[in-house]
């Protein structure tokens, strides 16, 4: 196998991630709630350690999307008409997204809670 260059290879990835934002509503979607999550943490200041769980619940949310669209295509691919294992394939696939959406709200939830109350006076 021929030997990339590392341009090429971002160049590449970036393509993907393009792809992705262009191709699948919940990329864009899950983009959009992680620019305003990021929003809100500078908003309200939270620290270091709140924006290490942020960030991890945020990245982990757009990787397993990504990861979900690729299989998605992979699947498409190799099996395009309807099977019980396309269909294991791309159903788990979602559900990897769907656990690391409810972890990023959680996450949400425990960092944001106390800035919000405290926002509107019930804290």
């Amino acid at each position: 196998m021929k030997r990339r260059s590392w341009g090429l290879v971002f160049r590449n990835a970036a393509e993907g991630i393009a792809y992705g934002l262009r191709t699948q509503r919940n990329v864009r979607v899950h983009t959009g709630v992680a620019v305003l999550m990021c929003a809100a943490g500078f908003f309200f200041r939270i620290t270091r350690t709140d924006w290490m769980f942020v960030l991890t619940a945020v990245f982990m949310v757009l990787v397993t999307e990504m990861m979900n669209t690729a299989v998605e295509a992979a699947v498409d691919l190799a099996h395009p008409h309807i099977h019980p294992l396309a269909k294991a394939a791309k159903d788990t696939a979602a559900g990897a997204v769907l656990l690391a959406a409810v972890f990023a709200v959680i996450i949400g939830c425990i960092v944001f809670i106390k800035p919000v109350m405290s926002l509107l006076g019930l804290y």
